[in-house]
């Protein structure tokens, strides 16, 4: 690669971690290079033709939810860069086999109502956390290196948060709630048995209260692409189809921030790091395998 000089910091990794630290350091006036091994960037956040010319599919994430909560993305001007929602009227649903469903909409009215007797109890545990959550999203969803303002508010998300998510699960009667609060959980990659796995069941049924689950026009890519031409426009420099093998791959700069996978740390600068710290990546264990089918449709899907 050809040298570049007066860096501050390289970025290497331009999934959305890598991509909002290269905007949060450009921000402060020093200046970033961002470094990416693939064509694209975007790491999770990408689109492409998978199936048949025209047809464009998210590589790995589709919906939104946390796009929309996050308080750092609510903070930059990526409408002005491209970014638009689209925000459908069911933001997620559980089916059953008797062709019902359960269904998660913005209005937290509308979704207990569907879920019958249940409904209020629903409406119990979620109506304050709603409301509450404005006062601790920032603390929730970013480090909590602040003592928090509002201590009580976040001490009701934390408790219910510790809690399983079969323990919650038992606050409702019905197939339907049940089945519900479980696809919300199940995003959590651990059993609903296990103790805080609730939490992320709890921050994606608020985020969808307050915010919706919203999809990017376009699709994943267009979120990545609106952060590049922000991290562009603040004078940020962007290299794609350059990978990094080594750090000795890499100009001189004042720091290095890696957004990669464990075993690609290792790789690139292993020599360079605590024994234990190499130790801990080497026994860094990956999660479940997700398979997903791409389909090419001559109509829209006949949703019941």
């Amino acid at each position: 690669m050809g040298i570049q000089t007066n860096l501050d910091a390289i970025v290497v990794g331009s999934g959305p971690n890598g991509l909002a630290a290269a905007i949060t350091l450009q921000r402060e006036g020093l200046q970033v290079l961002l470094l990416e091994a693939k064509g694209t960037i975007g790491g999770g956040m990408r689109t492409a033709e998978l199936t048949l010319p025209d047809f464009r599919h998210d590589v790995c994430s589709a919906v939104h939810p946390m796009a929309a909560a996050s308080p750092f993305l609510r903070s930059l001007p990526l409408n002005e860069h491209g970014l638009e929602y689209l925000h459908p009227e069911v933001l997620a649903a559980h089916p059953f086999d008797d062709g019902t469903a359960a269904a998660l909409y913005q209005s937290l009215d509308e979704t207990a109502a569907g879920l019958g007797n249940d409904g209020e109890s629903y409406r119990r545990l979620f109506e304050p956390l709603v409301e509450n959550w404005p006062l601790i999203d920032a603390h929730v969803l970013g480090p909590m290196l602040k003592i928090p303002r509002h201590p009580l508010a976040l001490a009701q998300f934390g408790l219910k948060s510790l809690q399983s998510g079969k323990q919650v699960a038992e606050h409702f009667r019905s197939e339907a709630a049940r089945g519900l609060w479980a696809g919300m959980v199940a995003h959590s990659m651990i059993p609903l048995e296990s103790l805080t796995s609730s939490a992320i069941g709890f921050v994606l049924t608020i985020a969808g209260h307050r915010s919706g689950w919203p999809i990017p026009k376009g699709g994943s890519q267009s979120i990545a692409d609106a952060m590049d031409n922000y991290f562009r426009s603040l004078g940020g420099t962007v290299r794609t189809n350059t990978a990094v093998a080594a750090l000795t791959d890499l100009p001189e700069s004042k720091a290095i921030l890696f957004d990669t996978s464990a075993k690609q740390l290792l790789q690139i600068c292993g020599d360079r790091l605590s024994p234990l710290y190499r130790r801990q990546l080497g026994r860094h264990k990956y999660g479940m395998g997700v398979f997903k089918v791409d389909w090419a449709l001559s109509e829209p899907v006949p949703f019941q």
